[in-house]
């Protein structure tokens, strides 16, 4: 029998002929799961570290192209200051030579990871940050090392069903955030979710292809005590047992206002869920759920991509002034109000406030705000951030940005693909669009933006990537 031999990919992949094509792709991984006892992220209640589900990672992606090259590390963690990644970036930039623009750091934002507080003092997280500095650096470094010839080739699946707003409009007129499952005061979603799934698709030849993927929900479906990098580890680990020759990074979209809550469930989509402390469902089973849909969204259309050219890498960040939400008459509770909830919350006495699950966490958000900013500043300094790999820009937002944002972002003229990603070398809150603010809930309660903030991120986005063209 004849040896079927596959198509040249380097020299025709169907009828285009690459002949303009000057970009090297290189992948590596690390454990960065901390030690027991550590404070994990992620609520307005103290959870510490007593086991691990699944190892969490720091995955990186080198690019070269046109003499240039950068460096892009997702970490699974819930959220990292600007004082750590600053401090990780320079060790990055110190150790290769990188300039700092060129380095893109951002988390999944696992919400069972490690807590890494500015200004601590102890000593588990003094450990872990000194400990994950050098690692996300080995990462980074290992990433730079492996850059070999690669095509791109970019496409967009679909995960349906899995992700969803989780602002409800309630009978009496209000805006809640995660009202709970089956509340029958629930009248119906207070937005669209995005479903599209970003795919930027790195063959090398011989060597493992890379997989990039881009879609926007909260990694909050494990809760619990135990270390989980959640569904992102899922969604890795089934590419890459899907595909062989494979290695897979996640990099979180605007997701801000988005999470995996299914209000209304039905026939077995409450399976391997339980009712969590804040009225939220979760379950490690769920979690593996989401991840193998939205590898799924990746197997749609991994042999399907559009290759396409590179021969320019062009990295930029800009820092602007966002104006900030200093107490104002959109707050419900005054500055007094705001000052009882804390001393009873600081004080371990929720129990005499008036709230429950969701309802206390909106709450004791918004007053903690309060009383921070009372007395400003006016403006915060805020960070965007793009790498743009020919026609295709990885767009890093310094926040949680709503779905809202991710779409406007995408919008921008005369690109193939825009992959907005959240908590790109800052960690600043929440960006809700500025209807929200007007209906309340607790993104927008909590934000320390003023209302116009996300529309400024759309508008301030769109100039960077222009100039990147």
């Amino acid at each position: 029998m004849p040896q079927l031999v596959e198509e040249d990919f380097w020299s025709t992949t169907g009828k285009e002929v690459f002949t303009m094509n000057d970009l090297k792709a290189g992948f590596a991984r690390v454990d960065v799961t901390p030690m027991m006892g550590i404070d994990i992220a992620g609520y307005f209640v103290k959870r510490v570290a007593d086991g691990v589900l699944d190892t969490l990672e720091a995955n990186a992606l080198a690019v070269e192209a046109g003499g240039e090259k950068a460096v892009m590390v997702a970490i699974d963690h819930c959220g990292l200051d600007k004082q750590y990644l600053g401090k990780y970036r320079t060790m990055i930039s110190e150790k290769t030579g990188l300039p700092r623009e060129n380095i893109f750091l951002t988390v999944t934002h696992t919400h069972t990871g490690p807590c890494l507080n500015p200004g601590t003092t102890d000593p588990l997280q003094l450990e872990y940050d000194t400990f994950l500095g050098h690692r996300v650096t080995d990462a980074a470094v290992a990433a730079l090392e492996d850059l070999k010839d690669a095509k791109m080739g970019i496409a967009v699946g679909n995960a349906p069903n899995i992700a969803f707003i989780r602002r409800y409009v309630m009978k009496d007129g209000s805006i809640k955030t995660n009202p709970g499952v089956n509340n029958p005061d629930i009248v119906r979603c207070a937005g669209d979710t995005d479903e599209r799934v970003n795919v930027i698709r790195f063959n090398r030849g011989n060597d493992d292809d890379i997989v990039f993927v881009n879609f926007g929900c909260h990694p909050d479906v494990v809760g619990g005590t135990k270390i989980s990098a959640d569904w992102p580890k899922f969604l890795r680990t089934t590419v890459e047992k899907a595909i062989d020759g494979s290695r897979c990074l996640f990099f979180n979209g605007a997701q801000g206002d988005v999470n995996h809550v299914n209000v209304r469930p039905k026939a077995g989509d409450f399976n391997d869920m339980f009712n969590d402390f804040d009225g939220v469902s979760r379950g490690y089973g769920h979690a593996r759920y989401m991840g193998r849909v939205v590898a799924g969204a990746v197997l749609q259309v991994f042999d399907k991509v559009e290759y396409m050219d590179v021969n320019s890498l062009k990295c930029k960040e800009i820092i602007f002034e966002a104006p900030s939400q200093m107490p104002s008459d959109i707050d419900d509770i005054t500055v007094e109000e705001a000052r009882h909830i804390c001393e009873l919350h600081d004080a371990g006495r929720d129990e005499e406030l008036p709230y429950k699950a969701m309802m206390l966490t909106t709450m004791v958000a918004q007053a903690q705000r309060i009383l921070k900013y009372e007395n400003g500043p006016e403006t915060f300094p805020m960070m965007l951030s793009a790498i743009a790999i020919g026609d295709v820009a990885v767009f890093g937002m310094p926040g949680e940005c709503f779905t809202g944002v991710g779409r406007g972002l995408k919008e921008a003229r005369d690109w193939k693909m825009v992959c907005p990603v959240i908590n790109t070398n800052q960690k600043e809150g929440y960006f809700p669009m500025t209807d929200c603010y007007k209906e309340g809930g607790y993104e927008a309660r909590s934000s320390r933006f003023k209302m116009g903030t996300a529309e400024l991120i759309i508008e301030e986005g769109t100039k960077l990537l222009d100039s990147l063209h």
